[in-house]
């Protein structure tokens, strides 16, 4: 019934906004306000909340007002995870970390060696967030030969699900690249989390 119900006023909250009742950029009601209006308990109101965030429809991090999205996420084809991402990135993150034994085994360096590690959120033309990617190497980067790709998928940590918009329980594609020398020995690794409902992924081998 709970659940039945905050669909519903998530379907319409998403009749109102394309009616224009809130218009792209302004402010939602608080969830406070929300649950009173459609006389329900704020958690019934978040989880509609994590309905609208996961279509795109609002934005806006915790403790904060929602937004409405003047542009919806749009859906994006990845054929090359080694290729350097076109549009703007800021970088989030450059401090130094030990290796842990997934990047140990990855890099093939001990338990515990110094890494440089490179966060950068990669935005779209829009400048809204469409990728998250961390990078770790030893040493001074040097240029690669090949990568080899692995793909899965993962729950957002709050951090990540933040940085993109999206609700912490949210799943999303990891994609760990691992760029190698002429020799085959790892140069450097990397996590690219993309959301599942803004990614197609197709690779042509």
């Amino acid at each position: 019934m709970a659940e039945a119900l905050h669909r519903r006023i998530a379907a319409d909250i998403t009749h109102r906004i394309a009616a224009g009742h809130w218009p792209p950029g302004e402010q939602l009601p608080s969830r406070a306000d929300l649950a009173a209006e459609y006389h329900v308990h704020e958690q019934t109101i978040r989880l509609a909340v994590i309905l609208l965030r996961r279509r795109g429809l609002i934005e806006g991090e915790k403790r904060r007002r929602l937004v409405v999205v003047a542009h919806p996420p749009a859906m994006r084809t990845m054929t090359d995870p080694d290729a350097d991402w076109p549009y703007s990135s800021e970088t989030t993150d450059t401090r130094p970390v030990r290796a842990t034994a997934e990047l140990a085994a990855r890099l093939d360096v001990s338990v515990g060696s110094t890494l440089q590690q490179e966060t950068m959120e990669c935005l779209d033309p829009g400048g809204r967030s469409a990728m998250l990617t961390t990078s770790w190497w030893r040493g001074r980067r040097t240029r690669h030969a090949a990568a080899v790709i692995e793909v899965g998928v993962m729950q957002l940590s709050e951090t990540q699900a933040h940085a993109l918009g999206l609700a912490v329980d949210s799943v999303a594609y990891r994609l760990v690249r691992t760029r190698l020398d002429a020799s085959g020995m790892p140069l450097e690794t990397a996590d690219l989390i993309l959301p599942l409902d803004r990614w197609l992924l197709r690779f042509n081998m």
